[in-house]
């Protein structure tokens, strides 16, 4: 049941009826008709998965209210405990057949005769997603950041919560907790701000990202049998691909929290209008990065202070590798990760890595000629970047890269989906300046109801809703329900 489908509109619409009319300000109610919601969504995705969503669920719960209860000695073994816990989950499920077909292969490599026997493990969906809001949980309470709620609907709702649970955002308990208990009543403000927010998500999804597939799907396919044009076209719109399919989910997402009455976290901040990759990972999968951040980088920049700046680059490193690798089971993630890293290095040796600069623009309303330069190489080096992220093996990478580089085979392009590629890029570009002109707000259709503004708006949704019926690619799912 994908967010941007009718068969979710159907059930979102039955859930508004029932979680605002009846259910009005009941919040112990509302929060029932929420996790039962959130569980037969995830049901409907992954129903063989859903037990081990309950276990979790209750094992962490318990943790919670047991680090609360004990003094620091256990409260910090009961808190290792919940983190080894969720990793041990995610390692099993995501990890342990990729390490023994690693292994495997290494030993071959070096001549041992191996007979690695893989197990035949079901990746659930959204597990990256849920065990590490269930671990951010145990963290938090035993910092005494937040207290362990006794209401075990609540915190499974924090933990199932539907619109969040298969692509994120990834909420921090100590923001989504509290809300759960608020009243809350239909608000129409926020309602309509999440509808537009749900509008601007289904066409940078359905109308940029799908179409895009058609051209991109062609090329990935095919590496070794693409010219060097389409190769290096490939590479250069890939990024605004997968920008718009996850920062599409997010919106909707988002969205659907506002009509419910929650603030679910931001997980983009315009992103392709960093100016250094320091800039760009603050505003690319926010919840994610601030997650490893907090609870990666900033140990390990501690552990690490008496090294200098080289403790900081192997803090850095380190934590991109983590970022990397969260991705999935290929050695392309761990790469991604160690190559963004190293992007990291000029900044720290310049002073410049935790700088932050707000963007402005010249008398014409565009970025100055400095601030574009930087965007455009900071585009480039990120770019280079998704390859690996998108490349099936290290091999495939490389057959891409030394494609790239076969000028002589420079020529027409003849993948097919050009036309739909055409077509988003155009889309791509009113993105781009919708979001540059609207960069200081959450997102691009988040704008003021002074009229006659406000007619031009109305305006803009109706064709935007045209845009999306007429134009809108063959539905695909979603990049990041996969990790």
């Amino acid at each position: 049941m994908a967010i941007n489908s009718f068969v979710f509109l159907l059930f979102f619409g039955i859930l508004f009826l029932v979680y605002y009319f009846p259910l009005k300000e009941k919040t112990g109610a509302q929060n029932v008709s929420l996790l039962v919601a959130s569980y037969f969504f995830y049901g409907i995705a992954d129903f063989k998965m859903l037990p081990l969503l309950l276990a979790l669920t209750v094992v962490f719960y318990t943790l919670g209210i047991l680090i609360r209860r004990s003094h620091e000695r256990r409260a910090s073994l009961f808190t290792t405990l919940g983190v080894m816990a969720g990793v041990a989950t995610l390692f099993y499920f995501k990890y342990l057949n990729f390490f023994i077909d690693s292994f495997a292969v290494l030993f071959t490599s070096v001549g041992l005769k191996v007979n690695a026997a893989t197990f035949n493990i079901v990746f659930p969906l959204g597990i990256s997603f849920f065990t590490f809001r269930m671990i951010s949980y145990v963290i938090e309470v035993h910092r005494g950041k937040i207290e362990p709620t006794r209401d075990f609907v609540a915190f499974a709702t924090y933990v199932a919560f539907f619109p969040t649970l298969l692509a994120g955002p990834i909420d921090r308990p100590n923001d989504f907790i509290p809300q759960l208990k608020s009243k809350r009543s239909f608000n129409y403000e926020l309602a309509v701000d999440g509808t537009r927010q749900i509008v601007w998500g289904i066409f940078k999804k359905m109308v940029i990202a799908d179409n895009m597939v058609l051209f991109l799907g062609d090329v990935w396919s095919n590496v070794s049998g693409q010219n060097a044009t389409t190769l290096l076209l490939a590479a250069l719109v890939y990024p605004i691909q997968l920008y718009a399919d996850f920062s599409g989910y997010s919106d909707m997402a988002i969205g659907v929290g506002k009509i419910l009455g929650f603030r679910v976290a931001v997980n983009f901040r315009y992103p392709f209008f960093a100016r250094n990759v320091a800039e760009y990972w603050r505003s690319w999968h926010m919840s994610l990065t601030s997650w490893v951040t907090d609870y990666v980088f900033m140990p390990l920049n501690v552990r690490f202070r008496g090294w200098g700046s080289e403790g900081l680059m192997l803090a850095v490193i380190i934590n991109m590798i983590v970022i990397g690798i969260w991705h999935g089971t290929n050695w392309t993630y761990a790469l991604f990760g160690l190559y963004h890293g190293l992007l990291f290095i000029p900044l720290i040796l310049s002073g410049s890595f935790g700088r932050k600069k707000k963007i402005t623009a010249n008398v014409y309303g565009l970025p100055y000629l400095n601030d574009f330069v930087k965007m455009g190489t900071t585009y480039l080096l990120v770019s280079v970047g998704l390859i690996m992220f998108n490349a099936k093996s290290p091999g495939q990478f490389v057959d891409f890269v030394r494609n790239v580089f076969q000028f002589s085979h420079l020529g027409a392009l003849t993948a097919s989906g050009l036309r739909a590629l055409a077509q988003s890029l155009f889309f791509a570009a009113i993105m781009f300046m919708a979001e540059w002109k609207q960069r200081d707000r959450e997102y691009a259709l988040q704008v003021e109801t002074v009229f006659p503004v406000k007619v031009l708006r109305y305006a803009i949704y109706w064709l935007l809703l045209i845009v999306i019926v007429l134009l809108s690619g063959e539905e695909q799912i979603f990049i990041y329900t996969q990790f």
